[in-house]
């Protein structure tokens, strides 16, 4: 099996406060109130966007695939996340994920390396695929704990070496806990997009179960990805243009 090893650009350390420190003679009175607050955080609160973590090409495409089917149906509406760290503690960069998609609705796509919920707010959806990395550390109860606290509404688990039926787990926040929905034949909805969740053969490799939207229960009218859009469009001119000539050639016979 081949492996890739991603690699996440760090950025510079942000500091929250600077090492000099300043006597009460040197600055204002409102200028020194302005600054008390970070007076006590002497080091710097860095928020890494860079981590090298080995991926088959499995996971690869089944994590591609679903980018690229998200950012091409809804990056106009919503932003669409894959595989960036997503932080929700300011005070602490070890409290974060790193989901193989997300969803942030009503905010229209734009690029980042990094996502901290105190400025963009909080993903409604996650989507983690199974990987090896998954156990036995951390354990799925522990990442289901910081999706918890990360503030997520519906969290997809898709698992392609499952056995058929099987594959795709789902949980929703119910009353402040996430709850895990009653899932069968591998397929659900899709509660945050209105849509639905269901396992296809994967358009480049056949004998692999990817994780596709739908906008019907049965898998029949799947959201496309871009290249699909423009290949189906392209068949559709092509049948057109063959009526077309066809019904030319009826008449001039």
């Amino acid at each position: 099996m081949a492996w890739f090893v991603l690699t996440r650009r760090v950025p510079e350390p942000l500091v929250v406060m600077g090492s000099r420190r300043y006597d009460s003679g040197e600055m204002s009175e409102s200028a020194a109130l302005h600054l008390q607050h970070y007076a006590s955080t002497e080091s710097p609160v860095v928020f890494p966007s860079e981590e090298k973590v080995p991926e088959s090409t499995q996971h690869l495409k089944l994590r591609t695939l679903l980018y690229q089917v998200l950012h091409h149906a809804f990056r106009m509406e919503h932003s669409i996340g894959c595989d960036q760290f997503v932080y929700w503690s300011g005070a602490n960069p070890r409290r974060c994920l790193a989901p193989d998609a997300f969803v942030r609705l009503g905010r229209p796509h734009e690029l980042f390396e990094s996502w901290k919920t105190w400025e963009r707010g909080a993903p409604e959806l996650c989507v983690e695929i199974a990987s090896r990395s998954d156990a036995p550390d951390p354990p799925w109860d522990e990442k289901l704990e910081k999706y918890l606290e990360l503030g997520a509404q519906e969290i997809v688990r898709f698992d392609w070496r499952a056995a058929e039926g099987q594959r795709l787990r789902a949980w929703d926040r119910v009353d402040g806990q996430l709850v895990e929905r009653v899932v069968e034949g591998d397929r659900t909805g899709c509660a945050t997009l209105g849509l639905h969740w269901v396992v296809t053969a994967h358009p480049e490799l056949p004998l692999l179960p990817a994780l596709r939207l739908a906008r019907d229960a049965d898998g029949v009218d799947l959201v496309l990805t871009h290249a699909e859009s423009e290949a189906s469009l392209r068949h559709a001119a092509e049948r057109r243009l063959a009526e077309i000539e066809e019904e030319l050639r009826r008449r001039g016979g």
